[in-house]
């Protein structure tokens, strides 16, 4: 098998399972663990946010470490890491001991999910690797639709500290040997990675390029995160039942995935940068469409919302290493996914005061605002020529 589909292969079976296990983790044990610990529901997705902090912390030191050395190693230890986290989580009796077992899966996350990820896949196929990229998130995609569920029936009957226990079961026998097999390690000096940058790269100011990216990508995820927490008291806010509401939301999750297929699909026939431009504005599209009102217009807004953060997430990985080269890819990578992840853990708290003054339609039609400012930090960005016609 070709190096870029098995790492796409094995990489996007790795990210399916350790984000479905660590990431997504907080919608099925949450409640039941809270009455179990006797803490308040508010102070149990707290240590979550402890978890986004500590990954943001570790970011850039991950990706210097890949940019020197490749990703497997880490890769690897991401997998033992989350996994005894998880092992800490179940034997939590209080709080204290749950914030700390949150803060061993945050080092977890940082050393192998999205960007730890798609760091390894730059640093073993350079410029190529855009394929792979969105070939790791055609699988991951499915991380929560699988987890989500199985966590829901398998949580009554393990508990939910069984259900950790099964969790860390599959990251050691199943997650850690894959990673071990199927993604090599680097074997290309760090100087050949050096010399290797896409020609234009080194002319263009890395750091102006580095910043509209960097504000592009945490403006989307900040409202993002806003948006997963409050999603079903939203979609209620525009006219539509619970049950409504929940249907309506389990759209989003394979709207991401049609959203990495079509971004699949037209790859070899439009250029990257026009690609992403157009997923950043389906959102916005989204939202203009929900003043029509009803569960019709709900359900367009969901799949474009989900398609646009599909297209994006891939963006992530491809966009910095199309326009900056592989020249300090992974240590690009992990600094840009410092405000990333700060403002995935803030967004929940700085929007909640504004659930109880604007009404749900309004501030979903500001946040859809909001992501078109963000889309036109895009604009000024150019592609190297030999990018331009080959992506």
């Amino acid at each position: 098998m070709p190096l870029r589909r098995r790492l796409a292969v094995a990489l996007g079976l790795n990210q399916l399972l350790s984000w479905g296990s660590s990431f997504y983790l907080p919608a099925v044990i949450a409640d039941p663990a809270a009455r179990s610990i006797g803490a308040s529901h508010f102070a149990v997705l707290g240590a979550f946010t402890l978890a986004l902090l500590v990954t943001g912390v570790c970011a850039p030191r991950v990706g210097k470490w890949i940019d020197r050395h490749g990703g497997r190693g880490l890769l690897a230890l991401s997998v033992m890491v989350i996994a005894a986290g998880q092992v800490v989580l179940a034997s939590a009796p209080n709080l204290l001991v749950w914030y700390v077992a949150w803060s061993i899966i945050g080092i977890g996350m940082a050393l192998g999910l999205y960007d730890a990820a798609f760091s390894t896949t730059g640093v073993l196929l350079g410029k190529d690797a855009g394929p792979a990229i969105t070939g790791i998130t055609l699988f991951a995609g499915f991380a929560s639709t699988v987890f989500w569920p199985l966590g829901a029936a398998l949580v009554g009957v393990l508990g939910w500290r069984g259900l950790l226990l099964l969790y860390a079961t599959i990251q050691v026998v199943v997650n850690l040997p894959m990673v071990l097999l199927l993604v090599p390690p680097l074997t290309s000096p760090p100087g050949a990675i050096e010399h290797a940058v896409a020609p234009g790269a080194v002319k263009r100011t890395r750091r102006a390029v580095a910043t509209c990216l960097a504000s592009f990508f945490t403006i989307r995820w900040f409202i993002t995160s806003a948006i997963a927490v409050n999603i079903l008291v939203l979609l209620q806010g525009v006219g539509l039942t619970l049950n409504e509401a929940v249907l309506i939301a389990a759209l989003i999750g394979p709207g991401q995935v049609a959203g990495r297929v079509l971004e699949w699909s037209i790859g070899s026939h439009m250029g990257l940068l026009l690609r992403a431009r157009l997923g950043a504005m389906l959102f916005p599209l989204g939202a203009l469409i929900l003043p029509m009102g009803g569960p019709v217009a709900a359900a367009a807004f969901a799949v474009l919302y989900g398609m646009s953060n599909g297209i994006l997430t891939i963006n992530r990985g491809t966009l910095p290493l199309a326009l900056l080269g592989p020249r300090g890819y992974s240590t690009l990578l992990g600094w840009l996914a410092v405000p990333v992840l700060l403002a995935q853990a803030g967004a929940p708290t700085l929007t909640a005061p504004l659930l109880s003054v604007l009404p749900a339609l309004h501030l979903l039609l500001l946040a859809g605002g909001f992501a078109a400012l963000g889309a036109a930090l895009l604009l000024p960005l150019h592609l190297p020529r030999e990018e331009m016609t080959g992506s």
